[in-house]
């Protein structure tokens, strides 16, 4: 008989944390979780999978314009945002519904409530306290908000997927991802889209010649951006309006305003100072390279603990920490250094490994290969867009230490990439790869022009 009531108790039925509790259950091990809100955590439910759905949805009104230039001349054309909403809420609750039955079928117990640490070994849920060997914190970020008078008239990304009914204007905060995305979502959808971000350039850590080709498409298809622009307060009018005052003068009118400047770790009332764990500066949980805190008994991963914020990683992480649990014991720590990732813009923009400014801190004799031109696919409806391919060679080892793309279908392409840089792919290896014609990503294993610095 065990002295603890669970082999493993989690906090957070995220990703990262079904994961952990799905294998460790199928090593032997008694798992509960213990989710307050919703299963699947926030890719599920105010992330990735309803953002993607809604990108889908926006990309039609694009499809609509381009098809006369084809031949297709299509009636008067409708958008019924109740109907995608109530569509997208349906495909959520039966993702929810899969995800319980994952954890039943694994033989994981479901605590509905909020966890909170009494000890290295107790959880609090209500009035019930509940004992484990180990316990995970999974327990994400959630949106932050800065401090500015009228902040409480905006909403964040985690409100924008259940709008009552779209605004005619929209002004977004923000030069992240989430930002950058929901500027396409909003703008796609017919929404006037106004995107401000307090410095020079937006997507601030991807590679530089990405954001700023981003930033010439974007305007494009009808965003407007508002860089250097720094919002001093929010005012809601008479007419329910909400007038945005940045600190350099300008002021946009908008029946919405969301803030997209950041998550942070979902700490409070966790119940941490009964506990020996760390916070690291960023006020993320401090853990070794096996997702261990400071407290033994306790590990953490996901979100809570960056430094890689995307579904993907906490997947990985949740697998390797239940292995080095329950399973094997010498298990090879998370690799974040080629993560492919994607931010699903208007163009979607997608990378893999080092960005220039990096390679060139780190290696000695750096060569670049890049290409711009029109996807074929905008030559008959005269579209101007376009795309641009990147390659970020080692010239002393031929070894390919970055891979980048702003234009169509980027995310699915860069995964492919993905793969050859995990494998160690030189840019030997690309030039002999034959590429599939006519297609945009042939033209990664056509660049043949270094560019000399």
């Amino acid at each position: 008989m065990s002295e603890y009531d669970y082999d493993l108790l989690v906090i957070g039925a995220g990703s990262g944390g079904v994961r952990a509790s799905r294998f460790a259950a199928q090593y032997g091990a008694k798992v509960g979780i213990i989710e307050e809100r919703y299963l699947g955590g926030t890719c599920v439910n105010v992330g990735c999978v309803p953002k993607k759905l809604f990108v889908f949805a926006s990309h039609y009104r694009e499809t609509f314009h381009c098809a006369p230039g084809y031949g297709w001349h299509a009636g008067s054309i409708k958008f019924d945002w109740n109907q995608l909403r109530q569509n997208k809420d349906k495909e959520i609750e039966r993702l929810n519904g899969i995800y319980e039955k994952l954890l039943h079928t694994a033989g994981v117990e479901i605590i509905e409530g909020s966890g909170q640490l009494k000890g290295p070994h107790e959880i609090a849920v209500g009035d019930e306290t509940y004992t484990a060997k180990y316990i995970l914190l999974a327990v994400g970020g959630w949106p932050w908000v800065p401090d500015v008078p009228g902040a409480e008239h905006a909403i964040t990304s985690n409100e924008a997927f259940y709008l009552d009914e779209l605004p005619e204007r929209v002004v977004i905060v923000g030069g992240g991802y989430i930002a950058v995305e929901f500027a396409g979502i909003f703008n796609g959808l017919g929404v006037e889209t106004h995107l401000c971000y307090r410095r020079e350039l937006f997507l601030r850590g991807f590679d530089c010649d990405l954001r700023k080709h981003l930033a010439q498409e974007m305007p494009k298809k009808g965003i407007h951006l508002h860089f250097d622009a720094d919002i001093e307060r929010i005012e809601k009018g008479a007419n329910g309006l909400l007038a945005v005052y940045t600190k350099q003068g300008e002021t946009i009118e908008a029946g919405r305003v969301m803030y997209a400047t950041g998550r942070r770790p979902k700490t409070e009332g966790l119940g941490l100072e009964n506990t020996a764990v760390q916070l690291t500066d960023s006020g993320h949980l401090r853990v070794n390279e096996l997702f261990q805190t400071d407290e033994p008994s306790i590990h953490a991963l996901g979100d809570v603990t960056g430094p890689a914020e995307l579904t993907p990683v906490a997947l990985a992480q949740g697998m390797i920490l239940a292995r080095h649990l329950f399973g094997e014991e010498k298990i090879a720590p998370v690799d974040y250094r080629n993560i492919p990732t994607a931010v699903f813009s208007q163009p979607t923009m997608a990378t893999c490994g080092l960005t220039e400014d990096q390679a060139r801190e780190e290696y000695e004799n750096i060569v670049i290969y890049r290409g711009a031109f029109r996807p074929m696919q905008y030559t008959l409806p005269d579209i101007s867009e376009r795309a641009l391919v990147k390659l970020v060679v080692d010239r002393d080892t031929d070894k390919v230490l970055g891979c980048h793309m702003v234009g169509p279908e980027a995310a699915e392409i860069m995964q492919g990439f993905g793969v050859a840089l995990t494998a160690g792919a030189t840019k030997t290896d690309f030039d002999r790869t034959i590429g599939i014609h006519p297609t945009l990503a042939e033209e990664f294993v056509t660049l043949r022009q270094p560019e000399e610095h």
